[in-house]
């Protein structure tokens, strides 16, 4: 019973991948798209140009975060968003208490850069799926 439905879903994969990919580089964009211009949502904070980290980590989010949701370059991408996270909560997260879960006093509020940076992690080793960027340029190499 269970080696059949293996079978099955295992076709699925390649396409899972990509809606993962799509979905994860979509709401990571839209964080840095929140730092940088406040939207789709503000931020709550006035963060000018150039203004480290915050700024940068905006840059870096939005950017890495369009390559990921297109496929384009995404393993590279998903290697820098992914340590942008694993900095991100050891620098600003982890210091503020042990447990990730929950917001500060109890918790440090780093979930989110939890899992951000295992499913970027994640992506680097999986490549971005049959529906990628990255797949039709392969595609069109082979073919000339």
């Amino acid at each position: 019973m269970t080696t059949n439905l293996d079978q099955r879903l295992a076709g699925y994969s390649p396409v899972v991948v990509s809606l993962f990919r799509l979905v994860y580089g979509i709401l990571f964009a839209g964080y840095g798209s929140m730092i940088l211009f406040g939207w789709p949502v503000a931020s709550g904070q006035d963060i000018p140009v150039g203004q480290w980290p915050a700024w940068y980590a905006g840059l870096i989010e939005l950017v890495t975060g369009l390559l990921i949701a297109a496929g384009l370059v995404t393993r590279i991408a998903a290697f820098l968003a992914s340590g942008h996270m694993a900095v991100a909560y050891f620098w600003m997260h982890q210091p503020q208490s042990l447990w990730p879960i929950g917001d500060p006093p109890g918790g440090n509020g780093g979930t989110p850069a939890i899992l951000f940076s295992f499913a970027f992690f994640l992506l680097v080793f999986l490549g971005p799926g049959r529906y990628s960027m990255d797949g039709v340029l392969s595609t069109k190499s082979r073919a000339r």
